[in-house]
Formats: C-alpha cells, sequence, structure tokens
C-alpha cells in the first residue's frame, strides 16, 4: 500500500524539483516535453529544476506543437526521437487527438493519418522560410478541400481546424520560433523522424517515470489517447502498487526509488508544471474545493511546492516594474516554510527582471 504524499515525493525527485543545480543535459522533463503557456511557462519549469535559463538559445532547444496540441520545448539534439514518440498509436488515436475534426473526415472518406499526412506535406511546401501561424492556415484553406475546414465565427473566415494544424507541424518537421506572439513557424533545420523513439523518449513509460505510479487510463488522459491504445503499449517491466486503495503500474526500476522517496524544499509551480498536469488530480489535491481553486476553467493560479506537498496557490500581482506574490495557503505555513517560499518569489522576480515588492500570505 502506497499513499498519496509518497507518490508525491516520488514525482518531486523524478522531476528533480528538489535539486538546486542542473543542465538541460540532465534534465529529465525535457523527455516528455515541457509545456510553454504562459508567462510562467518553459523556462520557469527549468529554472525551478536547477537550470540556468538566461543564456537559453535556440541552438540548445526546440519549441514544438506536441502533446494535446500545446507548445512544449525539448533538447535540439533530441527532436527526431521526440518526433517518433510523438506518431498517433493508431489511426482511431489519431482521430482522437484531433477532436471534433475526425467527424467531416470520417463522412468523406479520409483516414485520420492520412488527413494529417496531407496537411503536414502542405505546410511543408508553404513553410520555405520563417512564417506567421495566421499566414500558413491561410494558405492552407487556399489549396485544401472543404473536410479539412470549418468556419470560424470569431474571425468570421474558414480556417483548417485548430488541432490537424498543430498536430501537422511537427509532422512536417517544422518548429515554433521562441518568444514569437503570433506563432512564427520554420523548417527544422536538418530534420529527421528517427526511426524509433527508444524507451527514454516514449511517452507512456516517460509519463510511468515521471508521474507514476499511473493506470493506462491517466497514461491515455494525458495523451488525449484511446485507451485501448495504450494498454496495448503497456510495458512488460513494470510491477503493481496500490496507490489509496486503487491498482496502479509503476516501472520495475523505479520500485525502490518510490519507497525511499522524500523531498525537501519549496518550489512555486507554473500552472501548467508537468508535476500539475498529471491525471490522478485527486492524488494531488484530494479536496474538491481546494482542486477546483487550483485547476479552474480559466485562469489558473500556480501551485506552491513545500516539502514534497502542495499547499496552496498563488498569483502574480504586476504594476509597472515590481510585483508581488499573493499566495492563498491551505493550511498554516511555518516560519521556515514562508521563508522558502519567499525566497522562490525572489528567485520568480528575477526570472521576470523586475522586483519584488513582498509576498501577500493572505490572512
Amino acid at each position: 500500500m502506497v499513499d498519496s504524499r509518497q507518490v508525491l515525493r516520488f514525482r518531486v525527485r523524478a522531476q528533480q524539483l528538489d535539486r538546486a543545480e542542473g543542465t538541460l543535459a540532465d534534465t529529465a522533463v525535457l523527455a516528455i516535453g515541457v509545456q510553454n503557456t504562459g508567462p510562467d511557462g518553459a523556462r520557469w519549469a527549468l529554472a525551478a529544476r536547477g537550470v540556468d535559463v538566461t543564456a537559453l538559445s535556440d541552438e540548445q532547444v526546440v519549441l514544438l506543437w506536441t502533446v494535446r496540441g500545446a507548445p512544449h520545448l525539448y533538447r535540439r539534439a533530441d527532436v527526431g526521437r521526440v518526433v517518433a514518440a510523438l506518431e498517433p498509436f493508431s489511426d482511431a488515436d489519431a482521430g482522437k487527438r484531433i477532436y471534433d475534426a475526425a467527424k467531416p473526415l470520417k463522412a468523406a472518406g479520409i483516414a485520420n493519418l492520412a488527413a494529417l499526412d496531407e496537411v503536414a506535406a502542405r505546410m511543408r511546401a508553404i513553410v520555405t522560410r520563417p512564417t506567421v501561424k495566421g499566414d500558413v492556415s491561410g494558405r492552407l484553406a487556399a489549396v485544401l478541400p472543404e473536410p479539412y475546414q470549418r468556419f470560424c465565427r470569431p474571425c468570421d473566415a474558414t480556417h483548417i481546424y485548430e488541432m490537424p494544424f498543430r498536430l501537422a507541424a511537427v509532422r512536417a518537421g517544422l518548429e515554433l520560433e521562441l518568444d514569437t506572439s503570433p506563432p512564427v513557424l520554420r523548417r527544422i533545420t536538418g530534420f529527421r523522424r528517427a526511426a524509433s523513439a527508444g524507451d527514454r523518449f516514449d511517452l507512456v513509460r516517460a509519463y510511468l517515470r515521471l508521474l507514476g505510479p499511473a493506470t493506462p487510463k491517466h497514461v491515455a488522459d494525458y495523451l488525449d489517447a484511446p485507451v485501448k491504445d495504450v494498454k496495448a503499449r503497456w510495458p512488460d517491466d513494470v510491477i503493481e502498487v496500490t496507490v489509496d486503495g486503487q491498482a496502479r503500474s509503476l516501472l520495475a526500476a523505479d520500485e525502490e526509488a518510490l519507497d525511499s522517496a522524500d523531498a525537501r524544499g519549496a518550489r512555486l509551480l507554473g500552472p501548467f508544471d508537468l508535476f500539475l498536469q498529471a491525471k490522478d488530480r485527486t492524488t494531488l489535491v484530494p479536496d474538491t474545493a481546494r482542486a477546483k481553486e487550483l485547476w479552474p476553467v480559466l485562469g489558473r493560479p500556480g501551485a506552491v511546492l513545500v516539502d514534497g506537498d502542495l499547499v496552496g496557490t498563488w498569483r502574480p500581482r504586476k504594476s509597472g516594474r515590481t510585483f508581488t506574490v499573493a499566495v492563498q495557503p491551505w493550511q498554516p505555513l511555518s516560519r521556515t516554510a514562508r521563508t522558502a517560499v519567499t525566497a522562490q518569489a525572489e528567485r520568480l522576480a528575477a526570472h521576470r527582471a523586475v522586483s519584488l515588492s513582498g509576498v501577500d500570505f493572505g490572512s
């Protein structure tokens, strides 16, 4: 029997949220991708894992639309294996990943994987130089037939469906230029997809390694993939453990780490940090009201992590070049914990190149 606190501490260690220093080369989460959403996105997630991101350049990293169509950061040297890992498990899997775009394709007799390949080929031909997303979309609309497109009411225009657009980009060997808004797409220099992802980049194994113990449904929900396809690719080298009464799997190589898991220190996790992307939210935050606070439909806060436990939420309050970190604790915080959280707020201020005016711990 394993309790939720042990699981969280295991994940803190697996995701290196307890280390003071690290490098891109030895940062484990880059194998599954670091989501780059919001001002405290991929760079802050890496900084929280001890990586010096002040000199981060696109020679070292690559930004791709990948899991769930979200932008994720990876090591540039790994891009071939990353793309191999992202290949849908089946045509049904591809259909699930592209959401509502699958229905008109099916009605037109077009297979989902074939559709992604068609969009990718068109995108590759269009993006011969850095091109803004809107321009790529407009040119695609001129060359793709009706089943690929939908009417967009906010824009009062017809566009290609969003998810096929995003998921086809990586198949086309296209990356997103760092720090561009709207996004600028360009060809990945020397792009070549690897023949296989290998164990390190296999997404099922990566989830178990970084967010385990887990069930096939947890992994399927993370990938937007059918549970059936995930089960078919479930590793053989796993052990079964029971977490709060539920049977889950863990890579056998991680059994000792789970048994000996401990974690110290504080972190201010960004709203889309991998630690918060686990699909067993009741394990992370058992209290329903607190879960709703941490994962609202819109406007997610960040999470306060202290000694392996999620102990509250935080939001930045910026005014000019100064800002305050507003913390909403879920429990009384010791003086030591408050000092550690304040130190993290100072790191965040330095990361944002602003002055910290204070940390508001609420009432």
